[in-house]
């Protein structure tokens, strides 16, 4: 007859196995944010991301600390497996040597230490033979280990090509937002290029609709994505200057100008893609356990929001400057700006300015051949090579 103790280890195991297979499910199948206090997954996170973020904050060059955060997304999710599959092999190996009914081939003496090995061979179905179940119980749970241990390699295929799968969604909209809005993005930036599209000054109500409709739909991807994985929150994009906060807090800017007031400009759209940005930022905000801080910046004091309102205007955009329009703006922008601001801090990243003080080259005007190309071909002209291609090139293509 099972001791107390082994009794104990029973009940222990069974409910390390009950509470791994939960988390798992609760993180691969479920699509939904589970509000239990709770969760292993979300522990195990929390436990790993602030050692990581601590070790960060001491590399100064931000291209190699973003390189060294961009480690933290991919790893985590191996190391999340290896974690799930250390638990339940020692949960199964805690039944089993409560159980007993063991046998070692050499006829040494079993102990957990002997029974741990076993579990993992059986969970991972090595089948060395070197010990053997004699029990019915304790064949019956080695079976039971062994499918599980395929079950979880069935995860492992089916999880991270669909991570990765989502990710590159997310990211292609991310990239082609370079080009329209500069690098970093700036709301001020899209709306401009957008309105130099036509020949008069204005902006062109369909191409903006057709804009604001795509990062609706970007907007409830990502919401759903990271909330089903959110592993997904800590992958970052290929650009330092780039990420998905920045271009979720790009287009929260945007709508608010545009809700605000621009003269001749209508704002159905840009209401319906708000809603729905700030709708992510907020459930987003939680999924990475973001707090909230009233001390966070002002993105955009007085003087700013003056030059804000010359580059619109220079580009035919007439913000609405009365303090009707001041105090919209302030209200739209404190209905999202707080979980921005708390989730770029707690993931390490630099929110975008609402425009750029002086003109910067855009991604995809840098290359590494770029100076060398220029200098050898002007060298020819007798001219002085540029160190990088300029915006304007554009309108040679």
């Amino acid at each position: 007859m099972p001791s107390h103790m082994h009794i104990v280890a029973i009940v222990f195991g069974a409910a390390i196995i009950w509470v791994v297979l939960l988390d798992a499910f609760e993180t691969v199948v479920l699509p939904r944010r589970v509000l239990r206090n709770f969760r292993l997954t979300a522990y195990f996170y929390r436990r790993t991301w602030i050692p990581w973020r601590k070790i960060a904050s001491y590399i100064k060059p931000t291209s190699r600390q973003q390189n060294f955060l961009g480690y933290f997304g991919p790893l985590s999710l191996i190391l999340l497996l290896g974690f799930w599959a250390a638990g339940l092999i020692f949960g199964f190996a805690l039944i089993q040597y409560g159980m007993g009914g063991h046998e070692q081939l050499s006829g040494e003496r079993l102990n957990f230490g002997k029974i741990l090995y076993h579990s993992g061979e059986t969970f991972f179905t090595l089948g060395y033979g070197d010990i053997v179940p004699t029990s019915g119980g304790a064949r019956a749970l080695s079976v039971l280990e062994a499918g599980m241990g395929f079950a979880f390699l069935g995860v492992v295929i089916g999880y991270i090509p669909v991570v990765y799968s989502s990710f590159s969604r997310r990211e292609i909209q991310i990239s082609m937002l370079d080009a329209r809005a500069g690098s970093p993005p700036a709301a001020a930036e899209l709306l401009v290029r957008l309105a130099g599209r036509t020949e008069n000054p204005g902006m062109d109500q369909l191409v903006l609709d057709e804009v604001l409709r795509d990062w609706e739909r970007w907007a409830a991807e990502l919401l759903e994505s990271q909330i089903s994985y959110p592993v997904l929150t800590f992958f970052r994009s290929q650009h330092s200057n780039q990420s998905w906060v920045g271009a979720l807090a790009t287009m929260l800017d945007v709508t608010s100008l545009l809700l605000t007031g621009i003269e001749g400009v209508h704002p159905g759209q840009a209401k319906l893609t708000f809603a729905m940005a700030r709708h992510a930022a907020v459930d987003l905000a939680q999924v990475v356990n973001a707090r909230y801080d009233p001390a966070g910046p002002d993105r955009l004091p007085d003087t700013e929001y003056e030059s804000l309102r010359a580059a619109l205007e220079a580009a035919g955009l007439k913000l609405r400057s009365d303090n009707y329009g001041r105090d919209k703006l302030t209200k739209l922008r404190s209905m999202y700006e707080p979980y921005v601001h708390s989730t770029a801090r707690n993931l390490m990243l630099i929110l975008p300015p609402w425009r750029h003080p002086e003109k910067v080259r855009d991604n995809w005007q840098a290359g590494p051949w770029d100076r060398l190309i220029q200098a050898r071909g002007l060298a020819v002209l007798g001219q002085r090579p540029r160190t990088t291609v300029q915006a304007g090139d554009l309108d040679h293509f």
